[in-house]
C-alpha cells in the first residue's frame, strides 16, 4: 500500500521551495542549527534527506553529509540541486552503512514517515560512533494525536484544536496544498522508550517556539499547539 509520497513528490517540492516551509525556516531550522554548528561534526547521515535541503545546509558547515530517501523523485531533485552531494535510495529500517560510520545522526521530521521505528532507531544508533549525536526533530505527539482533524472551528466559531486517541499507535492520512501523505501518530512515551533501551543519553529537549520575525498569528497560534519537539541524544562511548 502507497504512503502517498511517491505521488505527493512534485506537491512536496514546490511546497517547501528552496528554504523550506514555515515550520523548517522559523520554527526548528535555527536550533537544529545550533545543535550542530561548531561541534567538530566530520560526517553525518540525514536519514530521510527529502529534497536535500538540511543535507545542504550541513555541508555548508563543513560536515560530510550523505543523505537517504525512499522516495526516487525526492532524490532526484536533491542531486540535481547538489551535484556534488552524496544522495542514495534507502530506508532508515535497513540502513547499508558499517556498524559506527557516522559523527551525526539527523532524523528531521521523518519519524512520523518511517512505519517500522522499532527496527529504524537501533539502525541510527547502530551507525553512530561511541559519543556521537542522534538529533531527532518530530511532530510532538498531541499534534498527531489531533490528526485528520487537527485545526478546526468550534461549536462557538473560534479555531480550536482537537485531540483523541493519544495512545493509540495509528497512520492517519494527511492533506495540504495537494500533499496527501501518511503520518505516524504514537505517544511520546513510545519513542522515550525506544531511544533509552537503545542506550542512549538524552542531552537536550526543545520544544521550539518560532522565531520573532515570524508572523504574529502563526507565533500565536503556535504558542497554543506547538508542532514541534526537538531531542539530542548521545551514544555512550567515544
Amino acid at each position: 500500500m502507497s504512503n502517498g509520497w511517491d505521488e505527493s513528490a512534485a506537491a512536496w517540492i514546490t511546497d517547501q521551495g528552496d528554504e523550506g516551509d514555515f515550520g523548517r525556516r522559523f520554527v526548528l531550522d535555527p536550533p537544529m542549527l545550533e545543535r550542530v554548528t561548531g561541534r567538530g561534526f566530520a560526517t553525518a547521515l540525514d536519514v530521510g534527506c527529502g529534497e536535500g535541503r538540511f543535507c545542504r545546509m550541513l555541508r555548508a558547515r563543513g560536515i560530510a553529509t550523505v543523505g537517504i530517501d525512499p522516495t526516487a523523485a525526492l532524490l532526484a531533485v536533491a542531486r540535481q540541486r547538489d551535484p556534488e552531494g552524496d544522495y542514495r535510495h534507502g530506508r532508515a529500517e535497513a540502513l547499508e552503512f558499517p556498524d559506527a560510520a557516522f559523527d551525526l545522526v539527523v532524523s528531521y521530521l521523518t519519524l512520523i514517515d518511517i512505519p517500522d521505528i522499532d527496527a529504524a532507531i537501533p539502525e541510527m544508533v547502530r551507525v553512530l560512533k561511541p559519543g556521537g549525536t542522534l538529533l531527532v526533530a518530530n511532530l510532538t505527539s498531541f499534534n498527531t494525536a489531533g490528526q485528520p482533524l487537527g485545526w478546526h472551528d468550534g461549536a462557538d466559531g473560534r479555531p480550536q484544536f482537537s485531540i483523541d486517541h493519544y495512545m493509540t499507535e495509528r497512520a492517519d492520512w494527511v492533506e495540504w496544498r495537494s500533499i496527501r501523505i501518511h503520518n505516524w501518530h504514537r505517544p511520546l512515551s513510545r519513542y522515550m522508550s525506544l531511544f533509552l533501551g537503545a542506550g542512549l543519553q538524552l542531552r537536550s529537549f526543545l520544544e521550539p517556539m518560532p522565531t520573532a520575525d515570524a508572523a504574529p498569528a502563526a507565533i500565536e497560534r503556535h504558542r497554543r499547539v506547538p508542532y514541534f519537539v526537538m531531542m539530542e541524544w548521545q551514544k555512550p562511548g567515544g
